[in-house]
């Protein structure tokens, strides 16, 4: 369920995700929404939320982010060099030590159950880092 809080500023995040799904008019921002559904559909409790001009998810902490590009859709996950990746579904920012990111070109399928496995294991990842911190 996406979380309805608001924002300091006004409207809640899910509302915000759902006007930048409909002002990008084209295959973006049909792109973002079914990668916003499988993310949602992934696990329970995770919470939607707007920082950086733009939509990211969270459980436990963030788990990615959602930009929108002139050629590309990206998922960027924070720990990603951190995470199982059996599919192989990162294909972007691969030189980085701690991040990693999946570029979505137009008219590229989705593995959906890939990429929910990919976000229970981000947001198993930030339950261990909270236990740990405990």
């Amino acid at each position: 369920m996406p979380s309805r809080k608001p924002t300091p500023a006004g409207p809640p995040p899910s509302a915000l995700i759902d006007e930048r799904i409909a002002t990008l008019g084209d295959w973006r921002g049909a792109m973002l929404a079914e990668l916003r559904a499988l993310i949602l559909g992934a696990q329970a409790g995770i919470e939607e939320d707007w920082k950086w001009s733009g939509p990211c998810w969270t459980h436990a902490g963030l788990l990615c982010t959602g930009e929108t590009y002139q050629r590309h859709v990206k998922l960027t996950f924070p720990h990603g060099a951190s995470l199982p990746d059996p599919a192989g579904l990162f294909n972007s920012s691969l030189e980085g030590r701690v991040r990693r990111a999946i570029d979505f070109p137009e008219g590229a399928t989705i593995d959906g159950p890939a990429l929910q496995a990919l976000i229970r294991a981000a947001a198993a990842h930030n339950a261990d880092k909270g236990r740990a911190k405990a």
